[in-house]
């Protein structure tokens, strides 16, 4: 695309680029070791504490998805992953209080031993069995594994 036909369509000199819609986007690791899954449990946030997640973020400007995955396994749980050992699992796009796009990455292989890194923010990092997890685990994070266990790649939750 000529950098004209970019200008019109939100370029320099027009402001439809400010109001277009962004939807966030969010990445999931599902860390596996023996059958099990590394599951986060949330404290301290303002969004589903005391609820269990996957060591998870938000992309960042500038950022690629795969590399804020790496980011995020590093931040939270202490431990480096070669992108070549990642693979996309599920991608969920999602509407509860903001529109999301989040993308659940698989891994069997990392560097490093886990750590919990953010204790204020997640009371522990454990492994679970894949088809025995917590209760208490974000329905969201429960159906990425069940549709994606399924062969189902892509799927929509919040507008019900």
């Amino acid at each position: 695309m000529s950098s004209e036909a970019r200008e019109g369509e939100g370029g320099k000199g027009n402001n439809v680029a400010k109001d277009r819609f962004k939807a966030h986007i969010s990445v999931y690791l599902f860390l596996e070791k023996e059958n099990k899954i590394l599951l986060y449990l949330r404290q301290n946030s303002g969004f589903a504490d005391g609820y269990y997640s996957l060591v998870s973020g938000h992309l960042e400007k500038d950022e690629t998805i795969t590399n804020a995955m790496v980011r995020e396994a590093k931040e939270e749980a202490g431990i480096t992953i070669d992108p070549q050992e990642m693979q996309v699992l599920h991608v969920m796009h999602s509407l509860y209080d903001k529109e999301y796009v989040n993308i659940f990455f698989h891994c069997k292989k990392w560097h490093g031993e886990i750590t919990n890194l953010e204790p204020t923010k997640c009371g522990e990092l454990k492994f679970f069995e894949k088809d025995n997890l917590p209760k208490n685990t974000l329905s969201y994070v429960k159906t990425a594994l069940k549709k994606s266990n399924s062969g189902i790649i892509y799927s929509e939750t919040g507008w019900e």
